[in-house]
């Protein structure tokens, strides 16, 4: 190994200290993986001896934005739909008229699971949190309580994302490497629904009282409501296009983003005080920064070939094991980079196997606070929640994961076996 490329693996290696010690280092993810990226691929230039060897960088730099590129625009779409719902208050005013005005604990806390499955499947993880989150801090719950209804939501809501390319990175990546087939994902919802039941039952133990919910009226604009139904429009036609035509679910995403922008013109939404395209604006632009730096640096991984490593641990276990332990490694190191590292590895599994994969690094970054980026924004906004915390429902955690892990696995079998 040349010195070039271990000063590169060291590159890679600050990188991923800078994700895990973000709390610590108070420096965003996003700047160190993007510096490190791009600098990674500075240094393959320079080190270049030979014109076919730049040609070589070249030709596998193109390769690795062309793919960065396709996720982007898609998430960019996603995450532009969902700050302006957010930002109409489209999300509380669904909440308010589901919730009814007195409910106990433990159903609260199924209906708080349920909940946060069922919106991270729509909305990206962050923004899921965040609204589970803002459900339970008003209730005036003990901190013990509110503790459980945490660990919940990021359960639930790493969970919920998995089934659909709208609601996990990693479920996205998965499926634009073309591993795995949309029909073939949404299967995927069943066992983890089930897991966060079972969680849920086990949370709910010691949970007897009674919460009284002040509910507001928020009105809702007519033209705001057709937008909420163009983007579940642009999400079933994602799907049924990509499964029917072989439609990339990045361009149906656009169209409906481009669909969004002329209804908001022509009903007279979009003007000078809230112009439709400073929405693109609201999004989460350091999430999209993390994105690029993590997979430039996967790309110059592979490039070195040191990705090869990964095999390894398909080697030495069986497969079913081998997937299983990388979700919980998921969550001591990014989701986002090991997913990216394992798809540039070149793995070869059946479709039953990639559907244990995504969820094992879909919902494995749960069994740590710090393991998911649902984690991360709980921990911020839960007084109270620290990792110890959080580590006090890891039984109950990792009991949920492979239980679900287990239904995945067997409905492999079922699906691809028989």
């Amino acid at each position: 190994m040349s010195g070039v490329e271990i000063f590169l693996i060291g590159l890679a290696v600050l990188a991923l200290l800078g994700v895990i010690f973000e709390e610590v280092t108070h420096i965003s993810k996003a700047k160190i993986t993007l510096f490190t990226g791009t600098l990674s691929w500075v240094i393959l230039y320079l080190s270049a001896a030979t014109d076919s060897a730049t040609e070589l960088v070249n030709h596998h730099l193109e390769e690795n934005i062309a793919e960065i590129a396709s996720l982007w625009l898609f998430l960019v779409a996603a995450m532009t739909f969902v700050a302006y719902l957010n930002k109409k208050r489209m999300i509380e005013s669904l909440i308010n008229k589901l919730l009814p005005s007195r409910i106990s604990e433990r159903n609260l806390l199924f209906m708080t699971g349920l909940f946060a499955f069922f919106f991270s499947s729509l909305a990206d993880n962050i923004t899921a949190t965040l609204v589970s989150v803002a459900m339970i801090l008003p209730l005036g719950l003990s901190k013990d309580k509110v503790l459980k209804f945490a660990v919940l939501a990021v359960f639930a809501v790493n969970s919920g994302g998995v089934a659909l390319i709208t609601g996990d990175v990693t479920t996205l990546m998965i499926f634009l490497d073309g591993k795995t087939e949309i029909q073939n994902l949404l299967w995927l919802s069943l066992p983890s629904l089930c897991s966060v039941l079972l969680l849920a039952a086990m949370l709910s133990f010691g949970m007897q009282g009674q919460i009284t919910l002040s509910r507001k009226r928020i009105p809702v604009n007519k033209v705001d409501m057709l937008i909420a139904l163009v983007f579940l429009a642009t999400i079933l036609m994602t799907i049924l296009g990509n499964i029917a035509f072989k439609i990339p679910p990045v361009l149906s995403f656009m169209c409906g983003l481009s669909v969004m922008f002329l209804m908001a013109h022509f009903l007279r939404k979009d003007n000078d005080e809230d112009p439709i395209l400073d929405y693109i604006r609201r999004i989460e632009f350091d999430t999209l920064l993390f994105f690029l730096g993590i997979l430039l640096l996967v790309g110059m991984l592979k490039q070195i070939q040191v990705l090869d490593v990964l095999l390894k641990i398909y080697e030495v276990m069986p497969l079913p094991v081998a997937n299983y332990t990388l979700g919980v490694l998921s969550s001591f190191i990014d989701n986002v980079p090991l997913t990216a590292a394992l798809l540039k590895a070149d793995i070869h599994m059946d479709p039953g196997a990639w559907l244990s994969l995504t969820y094992a690094v879909g919902v494995g970054g749960s069994l740590l606070v710090i393991g998911s980026a649902a984690g991360i924004v709980a921990m911020s906004k839960v007084p109270g929640l620290t990792f110890g915390r959080f580590a006090k429902y890891s039984l109950q955690l990792i009991i949920a994961y492979s239980f679900g892990y287990l239904l995945v696995h067997w409905l492999g079998q079922y699906l691809f076996i028989q």
